[in-house]
């Protein structure tokens, strides 16, 4: 590997190559160099992109098809983007026809599922049409391999977290996950969330919530996104809980030694003790 840019000027200049964070940007007078104004302007107008891009439910939709999976096309109670900014509490329910759909869904599919997939574009269309197809693929070969069964892929447009509450309720689902784009940030305009609840049913808070976050290429692969995922569903079927009272403490082999690589667990734990 080539030495990092040595500047004596900027000795910090190095650490640029090590993470996608604003740092070292060196400076002209008081004021940052245009180079850097520039960059920042054009991340800032991709998040913003990213919260109005319109989803494509449809073609989504078509693509699972292709892999043959069923999919089911909903919305929510906003009617439109504007209203769906402007008023949070209407993404996080369906409309009056998306709920029917759906209850005449699960009368045709009684016995309910252990767990319902929900897709949701949030507040970044973009991180949903990148990251659904090739997450999916690879969550769906583990819950195979463990035998969970799950419901057609629910795309929600103009949707909420709190809306796959309402979904695994209705189709009498153990347990929900959403896949959701997440609010951009000025060098993550694609960051795909999920969120799982157990036993989900309509009035629950986050607090019952775990979270999966920075799902994308430059952040969280989707390998370990959905063996994150199995660890909770599988806990969350022990303990029979999800949210704060059940914590990410997957087993996860870490990059080093032979040493390291041995350790098990989560990173941000103390090591249990001998």
């Amino acid at each position: 590997m080539d030495k990092p840019p040595f500047d004596p000027q900027n000795p910090l200049l190095g650490l640029r190559r090590l993470t996608p964070a604003r740092i070292a940007l060196g400076r002209t007078g008081t004021s940052m160099p245009t180079g850097a104004q520039l960059d920042f302007q054009y991340a800032h107008a991709q998040a913003r992109d990213a919260v109005h891009l319109p989803f494509d439910p449809a073609g989504l939709s078509a693509q699972l098809t292709e892999r043959g999976r069923d999919s089911l096309l909903l919305h929510s109670a906003a009617t439109d983007r504007h209203s769906y900014l402007q008023r949070p509490d209407l993404g996080r329910k369906l409309s009056d026809a998306s709920a029917q759909r759906l209850r005449e869904h699960a009368l045709a599919n009684p016995g309910g599922v252990d767990l319902a997939v929900v897709v949701a574009d949030g507040l970044s269309a973009l991180a949903v049409h990148r990251h659904t197809l090739p997450f999916l693929a690879r969550m769906e070969e583990q819950t195979q391999a463990e035998g969970w069964s799950l419901s057609p892929v629910i795309l929600v447009e103009q949707g909420r977290v709190a809306v796959a509450d309402e979904i695994g309720e209705l189709l009498g689902a153990k347990m929900v996950v959403i896949l959701i784009g997440e609010r951009p940030g000025l060098s993550s305009p694609d960051s795909l969330g999920l969120y799982f609840t157990y036993n989900p049913k309509v009035g629950l808070t986050d607090a019952y919530r775990n979270c999966i976050s920075n799902v994308r290429q430059e952040g969280l692969s989707y390998g370990m996104a959905a063996h994150r995922l199995l660890y909770l569903m599988r806990e969350a079927c022990r303990r029979q809980l999800s949210g704060v009272n059940l914590k990410d403490e997957a087993q996860v082999q870490t990059l080093g030694s032979k040493d390291d690589a041995d350790m098990k667990g989560n990173f941000l734990l103390s090591p249990p003790n001998d």
